[in-house]
């Protein structure tokens, strides 16, 4: 099974382990990534951790986790494993480190969404972390103002609970790969832009875009029967207007055989 069956099998459970399924992600750019050995680190790091306050400073201080403010766009911060190793990551990264080495210290903790800035939350509380600055705590003042900073949003975008919403396993998931897409994106570097939109196919609310997209980075790598077909497998399940989309895209790539 490859990287991307691996990651959509495991994703397709009901409540897919978010350190696994992050580990499973990261496999699309080290195949041979050893998942044993990054879920015994996060082990190690939970070691003797019994409060809040504890996991803050083994994390941020003890272990010198750091949000990567020299080269945010690093491919390897959006990558569990590199983090791990590295001790630098954004903010979703870290957050995935801090939530899962919580919980196997027994502290519940849950991410949040926040529009350009991705939080930690603790359980059934107001407690906000800022985990790319330290695990930081952040009252409501600082959250807005790290909101509009991060956002650009001005005075006129309101701030409130419904920008603080937490973050299931899937919508993580998602988050860390639209990351890496305009990463790899910008690099101009099909083949990984390839195997994050395969991934992202396995997580609900795909569509037209994506399957456009995988089929151009295979398009990209000369592979323009692959992007052909990639388009006109969709076509029996497609709608009329859908479809011809489909088929146009399908005929651009196979022209480039020509």
């Amino acid at each position: 099974m490859d990287t991307v069956a691996r990651f959509a099998e495991l994703v397709g459970r009901p409540d897919p382990p978010l350190d696994r399924a992050a580990l499973a992600l990261a496999a699309g750019a080290d195949a041979d990534l050893d998942t044993g050995r990054w879920l015994r680190e996060l082990d190690r790091l939970a070691e003797g951790v019994t409060s809040l306050d504890g996991l803050v400073d083994r994390l941020f201080v003890q272990e010198g986790f750091a949000g990567n403010v020299g080269d945010y766009h690093d491919p390897r911060n959006s990558l569990l494993h590199n983090v791990l190793e590295r001790r630098l990551g954004i903010p979703i990264t870290l957050a995935v480190v801090t939530i899962e080495v919580g919980r196997r210290a027994g502290i519940e903790l849950e991410g949040v969404g926040m529009p350009g800035h991705f939080l930690v939350r603790a359980v059934d509380s107001q407690v906000l972390l800022d985990v790319f600055h330290g695990g930081v705590e952040l009252d409501d003042a600082a959250a807005e103002a790290l909101f509009r900073t991060a956002s650009g949003a001005g005075p006129e975008v309101p701030f409130g609970p419904h920008l603080l919403a937490s973050a299931a396993t899937p919508s993580i998931l998602l988050r860390m790969l639209e990351n890496l897409r305009l990463v790899y994106r910008a690099r101009r570097r099909p083949d990984d832009l390839e195997w994050v939109v395969r991934m992202r196919l396995a997580l609900p609310g795909a569509g037209l875009p994506d399957l456009l997209e995988l089929a151009g980075a295979l398009g990209d790598q000369a592979r323009w029967i692959d992007g052909a077909r990639v388009l006109e497998e969709q076509l029996p399940e497609s709608p009329p207007e859908r479809a011809e989309l489909l088929r146009t895209a399908a005929r651009a790539l196979r022209a480039r055989l020509n």
